[in-house]
């Protein structure tokens, strides 16, 4: 037994021994990896090409696939920038194939994306081009992330491939495919700290792209913002002077395009001097390298020599090795026992570690999940304002419209049709910025006055178009003994009734529908008021009855039967009610019907402040009648609403498309008041604003726009404006909002 033991002590010695030159020899290979890539890096081509042959030499011997990968994706590199494609396809395959041995997925990534590469410079070979980049993003997408720095290089990855396949789908006009890899790369570079020319390179080719699409003054935004951030860096770079070069081109075709040709001529002298300079620089770098070549020859022909040498080097070695080796499995086997007292030491210690690294995963995992909540946010917040901007038109001419009596009555359905969808759409809007508010805990409740009744008669009327579609019947029973004025938050709690009434009207189908408002009990200052909404359509089972409070949950129905919508509705409303301090019961069963109900307390407006409001402001509305406007505004059929909307109340108005425009015109003419878009091109809001109160200090200006109040609020008011109006907006508070900043302006003037 003791002689076995022995054995095995010696066999394990000198597995320890043979594992402790194999180390030696790949930290070897690890050192001539860096010196190579420094002299490259240095433009030292041939001695790096020889550092690198080295190593790839020293990998083979002892199997080391992943040093293997580094030298051959490196020399890969300098045969490309020699534009030597054969050589550095070759080079790439080489570290596929040892990446790929190893299960690298970094490394197969990139060996992948630079075959890509090489296929994507000839026009004929893009479709070989994009199969490699679409199996490097598979491979990219697999990269473990166990350190900030493995994160940064996964995001770098894959950002570098999803630009590279859209610039393959933009060569061949495909436009939709590209958007889409262009925002996912722009939200990937986002999260992480990239290059000045990375910056550049991804406003170029959302520039290229809105050319495409023909939006060419977004596209001249985009170029525009690329040579600010590549002016700024070292004229001496080639890179950089290319990729202006190339801006400029395009830039030269928007503006062409837009008949701006005086401009589009400027760029294009512009695109030729940095083509210019690119060219001149080119050619000292081939003349570089054509000495290069000659010299990879001459060292091609020493390379069988120096291998021979190296040989006999080798040979030398192992003896030495041979030798060191029964000297170090003595020395081992003297030691040995000493191991066993520090494995239990070991252990504790790479238990320990493995804990560091799990909570650093954990901080990492949680700092990702907070950028991904606030991009999400930021995400919903555009896609809102992009949405509102069409739907305020829509919307706008549809009323405009029907209050033509000269319609007749088909024409007048298929305009409620169309205001209908456009209501919705905008409720669609509100609800989805609502649960983003909801989330985030930004939500406070305003206390103003309000008519209770009319809100509600409003409510109802407003569900005129679905009732003919479903074949219900609606019916609102309100309790008289109920205040006349309250105080509350009207947009919050009309939203919960709206979403109430449409949920009980969007799954009953020639029934009745209820909404009753009932007093539960009142004094001097307060009444708390009972709010039901009661239909007899198909009920909801007692099982489902939790889960649709929930977002995006939707009762699963029968398939023949199609309810259209989110699933946001009564998960905005439970919340909201959550808010007011109340919470919704539910009463319903399968077959029965469904009852929602809530109880909330207000404080009474004793004093009916909103009653005089309304009053004041019929008889202001025709006092200011005749008043001059200046509209501000680049969309056509927002010009049109807006100014058709004033005209109606008798306002006179002139319409300019910029904030430059809107300049001039307050100097040539005296304005009562301006009504200035925010997002504008030559000039926006913001600026315009600012130019204009360097002159004048006393003309209102009101802010139109279709962002997130909360979002500009604090920017518009810095800036000079007296108010804000959000589109689209309805017709009353439009006008109040211009009626009081009116107001405001003469007031002070009599004063004086």
């Amino acid at each position: 037994m003791k002689n076995h033991l022995h054995i095995f002590f010696f066999f394990l010695a000198l597995n320890s021994l043979f594992s402790q030159n194999e180390r030696a020899i790949i930290s070897k290979i690890d050192s001539l990896n860096t010196i190579g890539t420094e002299l490259y890096d240095n433009d030292k081509i041939i001695q790096s090409i020889d550092y690198f042959n080295v190593a790839i030499k020293l990998s083979d011997s002892i199997d080391d696939n992943y040093g293997k990968a580094i030298a051959n994706s490196t020399l890969g590199n300098i045969y490309s920038r020699m534009d030597e494609n054969a050589d550095a396809e070759k080079s790439y395959l080489k570290a596929l194939e040892a990446a790929l041995r190893i299960d690298e997925n970094y490394l197969i990534a990139n060996a992948y994306l630079n075959i890509g590469k090489v296929y994507s410079q000839g026009f004929l070979k893009k479709e070989e081009a994009m199969n490699y980049y679409q199996e490097a993003l598979s491979f990219a997408e697999k990269i473990e992330i166990l350190a900030e720095k493995d994160k940064r290089e996964k995001i770098h990855t894959i950002s570098n491939i999803l630009l590279s396949i859209s610039s393959i789908h933009l060569d061949y006009n495909e436009t939709d495919q590209a958007f889409k890899l262009m925002l996912r790369a722009k939200e990937l570079q986002d999260s992480i700290e990239v290059s000045p020319i990375e910056k550049s390179q991804m406003l170029f080719m959302f520039g290229k792209y809105y050319a495409q699409k023909e939006a060419l003054y977004n596209s001249i935004v985009n170029f525009d913002n690329a040579l600010i951030i590549l002016k700024k860096l070292d004229e001496t770079n080639n890179q950089r002077n290319l990729l202006i070069s190339n801006i400029y081109k395009e830039y030269a075709a928007s503006l062409a395009s837009l008949n701006k040709n005086e401009r589009a001529y400027a760029a294009l002298l512009k695109h030729n001097i940095y083509r210019e300079k690119v060219i001149n620089k080119e050619k000292v770098k081939q003349s570089k390298f054509a000495k290069i070549k000659f010299d990879i020859v001459d060292y091609k022909l020493d390379a069988t020599v120096a291998n021979k040498e190296k040989d006999e080097l080798v040979k030398v070695t192992e003896k030495t090795q041979k030798a060191n080796t029964i000297f170090v499995v003595a020395l081992v086997f003297l030691v040995i026992s000493l191991v066993a007292l520090f494995i239990n030491y070991l252990s504790k210690r790479k238990l320990s570690t493995i804990l560091q690294i799990r909570n650093q995963e954990l901080e990492i995992a949680k700092n990702q999940a907070e950028k991904i909540s606030k991009l999400k946010s930021g995400f919903i917040s555009n896609v809102s304002h992009e949405l509102r901007t069409p739907l305020y038109g829509v919307v706008g001419l549809t009323s405009l419209l029907l209050k033509d009596n000269g319609l007749n009555k088909q024409d007048q359905k298929y305009l409620k049709s169309l205001k209908y969808s456009g209501d919705y759409l905008l409720n669609l809007i509100n609800d989805v910025l609502q649960i983003g508010k909801i989330e985030s805990k930004k939500i406070e409740l305003q206390n103003n006055s309000l008519n209770l009744k009319k809100m509600v008669v409003s409510i109802t009327d407003s569900f005129e178009y679905q009732l003919e579609e479903t074949a219900n019947k609606l019916y609102l029973e309100y309790d008289n003994k109920i205040p006349q004025f309250i105080f509350t938050d009207n947009i919050r709690l009309s939203q919960v009734i709206i979403n109430l009434l449409g949920n009980s009207l969007k799954f009953t189908n020639k029934g009745h529908v209820f909404l009753k408002l009932i007093l539960l009990k009142k004094n001097n200052n307060l009444a708390n008021i009972r709010f039901e909404i009661i239909d007899d359509g198909p009920g909801i089972p007692i099982e489902q009855q939790k889960m649709i409070f929930d977002n995006f949950s939707q009762l699963e129905r029968n398939h023949n039967e199609n309810y259209q919508g989110t699933g946001l509705g009564l998960s905005i409303a439970k919340n909201l009610v959550d808010l007011f301090g109340s919470q919704i019961e539910l009463v319903s069963g399968e077959g029965l019907g469904s009852k929602f109900a809530f109880n909330i307390t207000f404080k009474i407006d004793k004093e009916a402040k909103a009653k005089e409001e309304k009053k004041s402001f019929k008889e202001r509305l025709l006092e200011n009648g005749g008043r001059s406007i200046l509209i501000v505004e680049d969309n056509k059929i927002n010009q049109i609403v807006t100014q058709n909307i004033l005209k109606k109340e008798n306002f006179i108005s002139d319409v300019v498309e910029n904030g430059l425009l809107a300049v001039e015109a307050v100097k040539e003419k005296d304005y009562d008041l301006i009504l200035m878009d925010l997002n504008m091109p030559v000039m926006d809001g913001f600026q315009a604003t600012k130019a204009i109160r360097d002159f004048n200090k006393e003309i209102p200006i009101v802010a139109l726009t279709a962002s997130n109040i909360e979002e500009v609020k604090e920017q518009v008011f810095s800036n000079g404006f007296n108010d804000i109006i959000i589109k689209p907006y309805d017709d009353y508070e439009f006008f109040k909002t211009i009626i009081k900043n009116l107001n405001e302006r003469i007031i002070p003037s009599i004063m004086q």
